[in-house]
């Protein structure tokens, strides 16, 4: 059976090169292609596509409207085409809360010369879109009015997450108190993509998110996210501990890779860290989450219920690392409660 994509562009180029990739794989079919939102609308209904790759920025009616609209008419998996800036950042941080999968960069001019690259990126994430959990987005409002006083250093959480990971990970740390521990975080995500996730998560959390920089000290009540083209890991210095950033290769296919971060909790934090995995395609993470349970850290990973796509989470249970799985809500209540019994010295 193959996977029906819309292809909804104002650029008779993108829509041309979307076609010739949709056509080169066996596993694709093109339903059609749409100039603007008008056209798409009854595109839709007529066709029922599997999966839409929408344009933001579109004459009369602009992308995220259009999307805001086709949720909650007829919720299907969208993956956005977004331009590399600073603005196109910030529309396609909008366009994921409003329910979009996932986005791929706009190619540049020269993009023939990277084309199978961005082939390869297009056809992933359309196959990975297909099979999504999609829902209609609801807005979080019930933030966590939990309470926790902690002030140390000494624990270290770590998050790491891909498809579908910019929602859950908002809707993780809106439930976190300000005096958490410092929070590390690996989302698959491009240069300058990861710069506005950060600031958006900043202005709706009670801790202060920031992308991280190079050794700089880690402290609680502060999350820190790693830049979309360096791998994060945690090194210990002294009774603290300070954030290193590196250019080295791909490491499970990612840069920045989960992987790089938990394997460096494992090493450093150990029993003193705690690992969550989140929604998101591929295996990037699994081997570094059973890495940090072996050396006693509690791990979580969401459920499959509440994923939207199980292929990370799904991947850390298969190989022993995840101490438990549950939805984020639940992960954010026994996450606290295990570092409030962890930092008042009881075994976990």
């Amino acid at each position: 059976m193959t996977i029906s994509v819309l292809v909804v562009d104002d650029s008779a180029l993108i829509r041309s090169l979307m076609t010739q990739i949709i056509a080169s794989h066996p596993d694709l079919t093109l339903a059609g292609t749409a100039p603007d939102a008008y056209v798409a609308k009854e595109m839709v209904q007529k066709l029922n596509p599997d999966v839409i790759t929408l344009d933001i920025e579109m004459p009369r009616v602009d992308g995220l409207t259009f999307l805001d609209r086709l949720m909650k008419a007829k919720p299907t998996p969208v993956v956005m085409i977004s331009t590399l800036t600073e603005k196109g950042a910030d529309a396609t941080m909008l366009a994921l809360e409003l329910g979009a999968i996932d986005f791929i960069p706009k190619p540049k001019i020269d993009v023939q010369a990277k084309f199978m690259a961005f082939q390869e990126l297009v056809t992933r994430k359309i196959i990975a879109a297909a099979g999504a959990n999609v829902k209609k987005r609801t807005v979080e409002t019930n933030i966590s009015k939990t309470q926790l006083s902690y002030s140390g250093t000494e624990l270290i959480v770590g998050i790491g997450a891909s498809t579908g990971g910019t929602e859950a990970i908002k809707d993780l740390l809106v439930r976190i108190p300000a005096s958490f521990p410092a929070i590390v975080m690996t989302q698959h995500m491009p240069p300058g993509f990861t710069t506005s996730f950060a600031k958006r998560l900043d202005s709706l959390c009670a801790v202060t998110v920031k992308e991280a920089q190079h050794d700089e000290r880690l402290l609680p009540g502060h999350a820190y996210l790693a830049p979309g083209d360096q791998h994060l890991s945690v090194v210990k210095y002294g009774s603290d501990y300070r954030s290193q950033l590196s250019n080295h290769e791909r490491v499970s296919g990612h840069k920045p890779s989960v992987d790089v971060l938990f394997n460096s909790l494992a090493q450093h934090v150990g029993h003193n860290a705690f690992g969550v995995i989140l929604t998101g395609m591929g295996r990037d993470g699994a081997e570094g989450m059973l890495a940090m349970h072996s050396k006693g850290a509690m791990t979580f990973a969401q459920d499959e219920a509440s994923c939207v796509v199980y292929g990370m989470p799904k991947e850390a249970v298969r190989l022993g690392g995840v101490v438990k799985s549950l939805p984020i809500a639940e992960i954010a209540i026994q996450l606290t409660n295990a570092i409030r019994a962890k930092s008042k010295g009881n075994r976990l």
